[in-house]
């Protein structure tokens, strides 16, 4: 059922914009800047196919893998939901029930629309995998966004190199500049708009929040703030737990999108009242 994901036109559509990318800067720039039979030209091809074929791989780990689904039997504690603090109620910590799906969800689960049912600990609802991003494909997708940010840079420092090298004098068609121009600027663009998003997911893995929590975040900074006090997210359990949580203990396997043997039930979480 999770191969009927690749049907949609943004996950094709991103199968695309990854084959021209790879295509352009091995076939046309480094061909054409240092030849492919060269010793340097072979080993920019051969780091760039290794950067490209990770980034793969962590895209379809992303489509294929289910966020996390809340278990049909889940029915929350509710002796120990009265003796959690304010703060953590505050934060959804509390027994709550799913308007859509008239169904206790756990702390930090979200409706999604268009799966149409609740996601443990959900991010968002990606259109470029066609899938959530949730519990227990997170990891994957952070992976995804590094491998697809260090492609796009190697792409970008490849072409523009490869136009700074050419010699315009022989070969400078109007057509020809303005096609090496146009790369320039999709692949520079595309590493700024990667770049940005790592840089969003590495604060929330930092602070152990979901795009969805900042957001809650903020407003409720802003509510303890006008009466007198200070708010900190109470699934914040200090920067390297928070990474070890999501990345896993063993820094080794950071960067490999399926290492997930550390991922538990989505369902219980530390919080800040447990290292107190």
């Amino acid at each position: 059922m999770n191969w009927k994901r690749f049907l949609s036109i943004p996950v094709f559509s991103a199968f695309l914009l990854l084959g021209f990318v790879y295509y352009v800067a091995v076939f046309v720039f480094i061909e054409n800047w240092l030849g492919l039979q060269s010793s340097a030209g072979s080993l920019n091809a051969l780091i760039f196919t290794f950067l490209a074929s990770l980034c793969l791989f962590s895209f379809l780990v992303c489509v294929l893998t289910d966020p996390g689904g809340v278990p049909p039997a889940y029915v929350p504690d509710f002796e120990a939901s009265e003796a959690t603090d304010q703060a953590l109620m505050k934060s959804g910590a509390q027994p709550r029930q799913c308007a859509q799906c008239s169904a206790y969800k756990p702390p930090r689960a979200h409706h999604c629309r268009s799966c149409r049912r609740c996601i443990l600990r959900m991010d968002h609802h990606c259109m470029w995998i066609n899938n959530c991003v949730g519990h227990r494909n997170y990891k994957a997708f952070v992976v995804l966004v590094f491998y697809a940010a260090m492609s796009s840079l190697y792409s970008a420092v490849v072409i523009i190199c490869g136009t700074i090298e050419k010699d315009w004098n022989y070969s400078g068609s109007g057509p020809l500049k303005l096609f090496y121009i146009l790369c320039g600027v999709m692949t520079v663009g595309l590493f700024l708009t990667l770049g940005t998003l790592l840089g969003w997911h590495i604060f929330l893995i930092s602070h152990n929040m979901t795009t969805i929590e900042r957001y809650d975040a903020i407003r409720a900074a802003w509510l303890a703030r006008k009466s007198g006090q200070s708010y900190r997210h109470p699934f914040d359990v200090g920067v390297y737990k928070n990474i070890t949580l999501i990345l896993g203990p063993n820094m080794l396997k950071w960067l490999c999108p399926t290492a997930v043997s550390h991922i538990k039930d989505g369902i219980n979480f530390p919080t800040t009242r447990d290292n107190s």
